[in-house]
């Protein structure tokens, strides 16, 4: 099957729970299935997405036919899940877990376990340069989840948005990062900050995709994927097919559905950070899908209430760094060039474009935090600080025009101009 199978829901409407059974059993028939071992591969919670009733399908499709159906969360570098957390993830209840879906097994990826990954070859120097259109020049060992060569068959699910590192997520983004090794995250996160947001984000064929193909290129194991786009609540569309042929569709139509366009720059944007992002880790997408419409001089405040932590897993580090332009980080490698890249890309992605001339940083607009981070430690990180009871979103509503927005939920629909500027990708 290399043309994937789709429904695609006229605009204002959804697809339908009977449209997913048709997509999946004609994507699945149970007799290519019997006694096969398959695992799925599902995103964290922050992702917005119908996991649960794709899976929830697939199941009723092939849990009783199959000899394993199991389930890892692709977290790239994100936290381990419970098994509470796993279930609202799949739109299960406590009793359906225990009476309907009990044979399903939950994993969680764990990207800094070196017990659990496998290396399963390199990406050349030579190749590396290709594909980086000449940015890097190094060996990339390819690292992935040991686990998956214990099943026979890998099923992916999961949404397509404009995504700042790869262009748009979805297809093998869930197998680098999702379930791979530092070494070839670190890398072409490191890769996609070094190009820029704004020249990543919401466009197709990128350098980093093309990373992320040709590693998946070298995991041996029947690979289906079903991609998902979501337009606001609504599920819009779904592709099934191979990784890349799924990704390629549903990506053209996330362009159509998640990209908002504006005549005009604003210098005052309250973007506000869903519940599913526990972390600036998570919440910093409040402004990389912001910062092509954010004026130079302007501010942006993540407003986020809930987040009291930058980030859990990689705290140490970015306290040590801080938040930075990447001409920062390159103009003084051999000082940084030593931490994980991935945490780096972070750094650059959610302070912005900027410039560091002559031991001075320049941004081009600033990045402030109304969160429960206090002041001192968002000086610490090199961020600014708004106390967030201070801030009333009426303040900042129905103001477009005065150079003001609000994205009441910020973090997946890509804002951009009608005419960028040249470090926006505009000519």
């Amino acid at each position: 099957m290399d043309k994937p199978l789709s429904y695609v829901a006229q605009r204002g409407q959804q697809v339908t729970v009977d449209q997913v059974n048709d997509v999946v059993a004609r994507a699945c028939p149970a007799a290519n299935f019997r006694g096969k071992k398959v695992l799925v591969i599902v995103p964290d919670a922050t992702r917005t997405a119908p996991i649960g009733t794709v899976f929830k399908s697939l199941h009723q499709q092939l849990g009783e036919v199959t000899k394993f159906l199991d389930v890892i969360v692709a977290l790239g570098t994100h936290q381990p899940m419970s098994e509470a957390g796993i279930c609202k993830r799949l739109e299960m209840s406590e009793d359906e877990r225990r009476t309907k879906f009990g044979r399903v097994k939950f994993f969680n990826h764990a990207w800094n376990d070196p017990a659990a990954l496998k290396e399963i070859g390199t990406i050349p120097a030579a190749e590396i340069s290709k594909l980086s259109n000449g940015l890097f020049a190094m060996d990339v060992p390819v690292q992935i989840n040991r686990l998956i060569f214990e099943y026979d068959q890998l099923i992916i699910i999961g949404p397509v948005f404009p995504h700042e590192v790869v262009g748009f997520s979805g297809g093998n983004k869930y197998l680098f990062p999702g379930i791979s090794g530092p070494q070839i995250l670190n890398f072409f996160h490191w890769l996609g900050a070094v190009v820029t947001n704004p020249m990543i984000i919401g466009n197709k064929w990128t350098p980093v995709r093309a990373v992320v193909d040709r590693a998946a290129s070298m995991v041996n194991i029947s690979k289906l994927c079903f991609c998902l786009t979501i337009d606001g609540h609504d599920f819009a569309g779904i592709y099934a097919g191979p990784p890349e042929a799924a990704w390629d569709q549903a990506s053209d139509l996330s362009d159509k559905l998640n990209i908002t366009y504006k005549d005009k720059p604003f210098h005052s944007i309250l973007s506000c950070a869903p519940e599913m992002y526990d972390e600036i880790w998570t919440a910093g997408k409040c402004m990389y899908k912001l910062e092509p419409v954010l004026a130079d001089g302007g501010e942006l405040i993540i407003y986020a209430p809930h987040v009291s932590e930058v980030c859990v897993t990689h705290k140490a580090t970015i306290e040590a760094v801080g938040y930075h332009c990447c001409e920062y980080f390159l103009k003084q490698w051999d000082k940084f060039k030593h931490y994980p890249w991935g945490v780096l890309a972070h750094s650059c992605h959610v302070y912005g474009c900027g410039t560091y001339e002559n031991g001075i940083e320049t941004p081009r607009a600033s990045v402030s935090l109304a969160t429960q981070i206090p002041p001192e430690k968002c000086k610490q990180i090199n961020l600014g600080y708004r106390d967030p009871k201070s801030i009333r979103l009426e303040d900042y509503a129905n103001r477009e025009n005065e150079g003001v927005l609000l994205v009441p939920k910020a973090g997946e629909k890509l804002f951009r101009l009608k005419n960028p500027p040249k470090w926006a990708g505009g000519r």
